[in-house]
């Protein structure tokens, strides 16, 4: 592929989560208006990744680098709306990481966002649900009990240390 149509996929890739950063703070605002203007980004970064899985398969790091990389994978996260498009990354994903192009960590994330948007149980706990008394709150994970072994095996920190990281100071 040619040098120049990566390089651009970069920094299309690169640009779309600067926006997704900036807009993160109105995906659960009070204002409607704002709730809809960080649906109708999420839906525009979806459509498009759809788009470039068409063309390009998963933009892995070698591809685009570890940045775009990286881009790509937040804006499969926040797919939510787009279950399509999230099952499709993670699929995309899990046969990158299989042939050692993309790192078990985002992958880890990724089919735990995807599995709760199935109404279903989380594998690595990554995803909360909310809050509770100023502590965060999970949502449901199987085999809670080897959770952590789980999480050390992809390269995530132990429950507890994760979510202290959320609680309120």
């Amino acid at each position: 592929m040619a040098h120049d149509a990566t390089a651009a996929l970069a920094a299309e890739l690169a640009s779309m989560a600067e926006a997704d950063h900036r807009a993160a703070v109105h995906a659960n605002s009070d204002d409607p208006a704002e709730q809809l203007a960080w649906r109708r980004l999420t839906a525009r970064h979806g459509d498009r990744l759809n788009e470039i899985m068409d063309e390009f398969g998963w933009p892995t790091a070698e591809l685009v680098g570890e940045e775009a990389a990286r881009a790509a994978w937040l804006v499969a996260q926040h797919a939510d709306r787009q279950l399509d498009v999230q099952r499709r990354a993670l699929r995309l994903l899990e046969q990158a990481v299989a042939e050692g192009s993309a790192g078990p960590r985002e992958l880890a994330f990724l089919r735990d966002r995807t599995l709760v948007n199935e109404g279903r149980e989380q594998v690595y706990g990554t995803q909360i649900a909310g809050m509770r008394d100023g502590a965060p709150v999970p949502w449901p994970c199987e085999d809670p009990e080897h959770l952590d072994e789980r999480r050390a095996e992809v390269g995530i920190d132990p429950f507890d240390a994760y979510v202290a990281r959320f609680a309120a100071p």
